[in-house]
Formats: C-alpha cells, sequence, structure tokens
C-alpha cells in the first residue's frame, strides 16, 4: 500500500471513486440535491485541476485505487475512501498522510467536514469551530462542520486497529 501523487491519467479513476462515494454514502444524511451539489462541486474538472497543481494524492494498494485526499495550503479540501474499504483505517491513513505534508509550513489545518464524516474527524483530534449551513436547489439545505486540528509535527506514525501504518 502506498500514497502517492495523482498525476493527470488518473483524474477519471479519481473522480469515478469520488462520485460513487458520493452517490453512496451521502444520500443517508442529504438529501439529493445536496448530493448533485456535492458531485458536481468535486466534478472530473475541479479534480483535474487540483492533480495539475499537484493537491491531490491517491491511496493505492496492489493497483487499486483505495481512496484520494486533497488539500491546499492548510485546507483539506476532499477525502474519499470507496464504500467498500471504508472503516478499516484507510481514511485515516489518508488523513495522516496530508496532514504531515501540511505540518511541513503550518501548525493548525482545517477542513470543512461532511455529517458523514464528522465524527471520524473527532477522533482524529479535530474540533468544530462553526456550524455552516447553505442553500441549495429546491430549498435543500447543506448543513457542515467547519473543523482545525492543531498540528504535532513530530507524530507521523498511526495505529488503527492494530494495523501500524507510516505514510510516505
Amino acid at each position: 500500500m502506498e500514497y502517492i501523487i495523482a498525476k493527470r491519467e488518473n483524474a477519471e479513476e479519481i473522480y469515478k471513486l469520488v462520485r460513487d462515494t458520493i452517490k453512496t454514502i451521502y444520500p443517508k444524511y442529504y438529501p439529493q440535491e445536496v448530493v448533485e451539489f456535492f458531485c458536481h462541486l468535486h466534478n472530473k474538472e475541479n479534480i483535474l485541476k487540483d492533480i495539475e497543481n499537484g493537491l491531490v494524492g491517491m491511496l493505492v494498494d496492489n493497483n487499486r485505487l483505495i481512496g484520494t485526499g486533497s488539500y491546499k495550503e492548510n485546507h483539506i479540501t476532499r477525502v474519499y475512501v470507496s464504500p467498500k474499504f471504508q472503516r478499516q483505517g484507510y481514511g485515516s491513513y489518508i488523513m495522516q498522510s496530508l496532514e504531515s505534508s501540511i505540518a511541513l509550513k503550518y501548525n493548525v489545518v482545517y477542513l470543512d467536514a461532511s455529517l458523514s464524516a464528522s465524527q471520524m474527524y473527532e477522533k482524529r483530534g479535530y474540533v468544530t469551530q462553526k456550524h455552516e449551513k447553505m442553500n441549495v436547489e429546491n430549498g435543500a439545505v447543506l448543513v457542515y462542520e467547519v473543523m482545525q486540528k492543531e498540528l504535532n509535527k513530530n507524530s507521523t506514525a498511526i495505529s488503527y486497529n492494530i494495523k501500524k501504518f507510516m505514510p510516505i
């Protein structure tokens, strides 16, 4: 298993993983209009732009894409793990990789947490700074948390379910 920087040729596969994850997980938490908002926000063009700026990573195991993470400066902007690989520590692995990169320049990391992911972020030490709402189509409302975490520049190893991961 390795966490690597995504390349232009990975855009389609990353887009499919993100879209499939949104369409599988988010309907449990949000109305359809919000699900479509997320699909539009994380469209192929935006993913490709982030890849071209060197902001997207991929978690790969045996040539299979497990998940993806993106950040800009000290703001984590996109973390998705394929539904069939969730709750196995892969999201934490991606988060540790992103946090380690951000910690090279910043002491604090921010993210906007969907309802489906906010508990994972709390377990990682993130604290909600504010609750936000955004109106989308047909009167539907997107509710999310703005969260932050103080970064410890010395810690790079994580343990999850007795597995030990070391980000590259």
